[in-house]
């Protein structure tokens, strides 16, 4: 990776920084402008509400709720503070390892429970099962934890050790176990296989220190396998290490081409990213999938694969996501995270949406946080865009985000269905608990499910049953009226927790529209520009949907 930076020569910017900053410090010596003058008016501020507000203020508390409040002024919802557990946080999304067991838990009927163990890791090597209900960590009882309680328990220094005690399904007693801590890591790739005729399939779920390893070792087994075209998702994927993005790019791109660059009005910080690989896998045709949930370093790659006509990007408009955020260590252990500089695209396209269009401006700490998209909003249309060219002429959109070559909508649910999950709303948790309930059960004692199993009728008056019992509150009408989206979103727990994430994939992809539209069109297009091409014949007969038209998805 290739990255060349505007420079400024240091001799000269500390003359103009020495010139400048004194004239301002004698024209604002004797007046309120002085930062000196508005540093100790502050302070006399802090101390008065400190020392005379009705309700009692600490000053350490003060001077927090002024850093926040002065990082919320500026308008950007990534420029943030950060303690030392929430930079622990962003540190582990974004590097993917930490010392722990391998296990995903979620709260469930006041327990905190297995979703499932990570392959390879020391909770599956000891019989950890998924619906396990963590009772004791270390002789201390985990009844009433929060799943966060439940992480800062269950991780730790490598090598340390870990009494366990499980409540399984059918058992009488607890289970217990003595666990050693390990490096965990998370794998960017949860799902690579084959759609069939040819075409494979590999989901890029997060840019962590290892995602251009994994997405290479992926593709690589695909064509090993007989994979002649490739369909790569990242739809949901909320971004992270942008160099990962620029590291994928470049196993497409050819050598010299420009990945991204960003722009920043500091001197130095403008930089330039060229692939400095050969495309690694010349003439294979690309689908790249995008939803309005991919996002940041998501953004980058789809877009870097659109302008140079490497890839046909295919779903909805992502979510807008192009800012550059730079850490800085504070004093105490602190971190401030800083929006310096916006990428764009190699065809001069601002990834950036501007706040409050298409989506809600959002306060999260990380990327990976960020608010969803406005389901009223339009996420397709190309009105009013500024128009940009790609390497062979082909017009794209700009505007922020990542708007696709060919657009094609998920499942829409029906107006019993959204009828259906809006009553769901006030039943908050109890839901989706009495839903893994019913799927740890089930997948118990049908221990000969096949992995095609339909959802019976019989099921769905077990699992209304439960519903019932665990006191959410609907109609049985409303219940059959949203029938299908109730056991669409039922077999996918009940895959998960019986034979894993990619099982759950695998299955949510076999009906899914955007990736069956993407097979199809891989599977008449040999080569690159052949699938572009088929691609546009595709979009001048589906044209997108009208501004305001609203799309629900209907994946649970």
């Amino acid at each position: 990776m290739r990255i060349k930076r505007s420079m400024v020569a240091p001799a000269a910017v500390a003359l103009v920084a020495l010139i400048t900053g004194g004239w301002l410090l004698q024209q604002g010596g004797g007046g309120s402008s002085n930062v000196y003058f508005q540093a100790r008016l502050f302070d006399d501020v802090l101390h008065q509400v400190s020392d005379h507000f009705v309700e009692p203020k600490p000053p350490a508390a003060l001077y927090r709720m002024a850093i926040d409040g002065m990082l919320q002024e500026l308008g950007d919802p990534h420029s943030v503070f950060m303690d030392a557990k929430e930079y622990e946080n962003l540190r582990i999304q974004t590097q993917g390892e930490y010392g722990g067991l391998g296990i995903q838990i979620l709260k469930s009927n006041g327990l905190i429970t297995v979703v499932a163990p990570l392959p390879g890791t020391p909770a599956e090597r000891a019989g950890v099962l998924a619906g396990d209900a963590i009772v004791e960590v270390n002789g201390q009882s985990a009844r009433g934890w929060s799943e966060d309680e439940a992480v800062a328990k269950l991780r730790g220094p490598r090598g340390s050790v870990v009494d366990l005690k499980v409540q399984r399904p059918g058992m009488p007693a607890p289970i217990p176990f003595k666990l050693t801590r390990e490096d965990i890591h998370v794998r960017a790739v949860p799902a690579e296989y084959s759609l069939g005729g040819g075409v494979g399939y590999v989901k890029l779920s997060v840019f962590s220190e290892s995602s251009t390893d994994e997405v290479r070792q992926a593709i690589d087994s695909l064509r090993a396998k007989g994979m002649k075209s490739l369909v790569l998702d990242l739809r949901e994927n909320p971004g992270g290490l942008l160099d990962q993005g620029v590291g994928v790019g470049e196993l497409f791109l050819k050598r010299g081409e420009m990945v991204s660059e960003t722009k920043s009005r500091v001197p130095g910080q403008s930089s330039t990213f060229e692939a400095d690989e050969s495309d690694r896998y010349p003439g294979m045709p690309v689908v790249v999938l995008v939803n309005p949930y991919t996002a940041s370093a998501s953004e980058i790659l789809a877009g870097a694969l659109q302008d140079h006509d490497r890839a046909l990007v295919l779903g909805q408009t992502t979510y807008g996501k192009g800012s550059v955020q730079t850490l800085y260590p504070l004093q105490g252990g602190n971190w401030l995270k800083l929006t310096t500089a916006r990428w764009y695209t190699p065809s001069g396209r601002s990834i950036q949406k501007p706040y409050g269009i298409g989506r809600p401006d959002s306060t999260a700490a990380s990327d990976t946080s960020d608010a969803a998209p406005d389901s009223t909003t339009s996420v397709s249309s190309t009105a009013g865009k500024p128009k940009y060219r790609t390497d062979s002429g082909r017009i794209v959109y700009g505007g922020g985000g990542i708007v696709p070559d060919v657009f094609v909508s998920p499942d829409t649910l029906t107006l019993a269905e959204r009828t259906f999950l809006q009553g769901l709303e006030q039943a908050g948790s109890k839901y989706g608990d009495a839903q893994l309930q019913y799927a740890i059960e089930y997948a118990h004692q049908h221990p000969q499910l096949q992995r095609n199993f339909v959802v019976t009728p019989d099921m769905l008056d077990g699992f209304y049953a439960l519903l019932q019992q665990r006191g959410v509150r609907m109609t049985r009408e409303a219940f059959t009226g949203a029938s299908r989206w109730v056991s669409r979103s039922l077999a996918l727990m009940i895959t998960q927790d019986r034979w894993g994430q990619q099982a759950r994939i695998e299955r949510a992809n076999a009906d899914d529209p955007q990736v069956r539209t993407a097979v199809e069109l891989l599977q008449r297009s040999p080569t690159p520009q052949a699938l572009l091409a088929a691609g546009q014949r595709y979009a001048a007969a589906h044209p997108a949907p009208p501004v305001g038209r609203t799309a629900a998805n209907a994946h649970p």
